[in-house]
């Protein structure tokens, strides 16, 4: 098994955005590594407090060891963040000072052949499982789904214009094998690409993997609420910040703060406001925020990576 490695994205401006203080209690969602959850515990002490969850056996294990030199300020569970609430009931929290989500996949995920997530491993099984315990797999999906769903995976979570003919071609082929390891899908989207599209920019594999992945994991199931809803859990003065790696994942976030700033939702033609909506927080960031050119240079990870910040009012 190799050592859980992940190098933080944005980490400065994430820890200046929730701007962290001694004694507040903050949640990371997407713990990983550990690397943000380890500066947060750093500059709100010595007595700041910390939960976090994640739904990698392997991560929870690498964090709980990082943030060791904190022990008795942080909690970590095996959860995923769309279900903060029960985690936070069983940590005896209610309001807290600062929320971290960061939606991005570890380099250990995507340099572990045995997880299956990247297209550059030819050999390594179609699993893409962020918790390994989880029934669905990529190759369930790829041996069992419809062509029209499997298109629609494509198309909407991977962008990918050459959705149906990607999709035509597992249903031809799965009918005479079964599609087994990362190589064989790669395969099949690289030859359904035509030629042109195929060189010159990011690798052509890219779009289709990233949409298996995202289906897989249901990560953006209920994304929008559970913006709304942890957004809700902030004291007044108490910022989220999120970490989006996708334009699917930005834009849900961002229509979520855009709600919640809204202080009215009636039709514009009302006269007077008839739905009693508040504004409840304050938008930070009104232009996402994006890594430095060094940090894109020394970790091409960030370069697709986007900061919203909100601030609870």
């Amino acid at each position: 098994m190799l050592e859980f490695s992940h190098r933080p994205v944005m980490l400065e401006e994430c820890m200046q955005a929730l701007a962290l203080r001694d004694g507040g209690v903050y949640y990371d969602g997407t713990v990983g590594g550990g690397g943000h959850s380890y500066e947060i515990l750093r500059r709100s002490g010595p007595s700041g407090r910390l939960i976090a969850t994640d739904l990698d056996d392997e991560a929870i294990e690498a964090a709980t060891k990082r943030l060791s030199p904190y022990q008795g300020r942080f909690a970590i569970y095996k959860s995923n963040y769309k279900n903060f609430e029960k985690v936070f009931d069983e940590a005896g929290v209610d309001l807290i000072d600062g929320a971290l989500l960061d939606f991005g996949i570890s380099s250990h995920q995507i340099d572990d052949e045995d997880r299956g997530f990247s297209y550059r491993m030819a050999n390594a099984p179609l699993d893409m499982r962020m918790d390994q315990s989880s029934p669905l797999t990529a190759e369930i999906i790829l041996n069992t789904y419809t062509e029209e769903k499997l298109a629609h995976i494509l198309k909407t979570y991977g962008e990918e214009p050459f959705a149906r003919q990607i999709a035509r071609a597992i249903v031809k082929t799965r009918a005479e094998k079964p599609l087994k390891t990362s190589g064989d899908f790669a395969e099949i989207v690289k030859n359904n690409i035509p030629a042109k599209f195929r060189y010159g920019g990011a690798p052509c594999e890219r779009k289709s993997f990233q949409a298996l992945r995202i289906e897989v994991n249901g990560e953006l199931d209920g994304l929008y609420e559970l913006v709304l809803s942890l957004t809700k859990r902030l004291k007044k003065g108490g910022r989220i910040a999120i970490l989006t790696f996708h334009s699917l994942e930005d834009r849900i976030v961002k229509e979520a703060f855009k709600y919640m700033e809204s202080p009215c939702t009636c039709p514009p033609n009302f006269p007077v406001c008839t739905c009693g909506k508040k504004a409840e927080i304050k938008i930070i960031t009104r232009k996402p925020i994006v890594a430095r050119e060094e940090e894109q240079l020394e970790n091409s990870r960030s370069k697709c990576a986007k900061l919203r910040i909100a601030e609870r009012i």
